[in-house]
């Protein structure tokens, strides 16, 4: 009965939201973070809502000459 509980658990948890998960945060060029994004790094979605977060590097600024 324990083991159909965290079944239940884990399929609710990999299936909750728009939670992508690791491979496509990768894919895209993004990196799966706990808690929060680090500075230069913003929220693009998350690997397993709402704790792990996919965050990507800001674009770098365009120098006007």
């Amino acid at each position: 009965m324990g083991i159909l509980w965290l079944i239940l658990i884990f399929i609710s948890l990999s299936s909750h939201g728009d939670a992508h998960g690791p491979d496509s945060c990768n894919h895209e060029g993004g990196l799966c973070r706990v808690g929060n994004c680090i500075l230069g790094e913003y929220l693009a979605r998350y690997c397993f809502e709402p704790i792990i977060l996919c965050c990507k590097n800001l674009s770098p600024t365009t120098l006007k000459s």
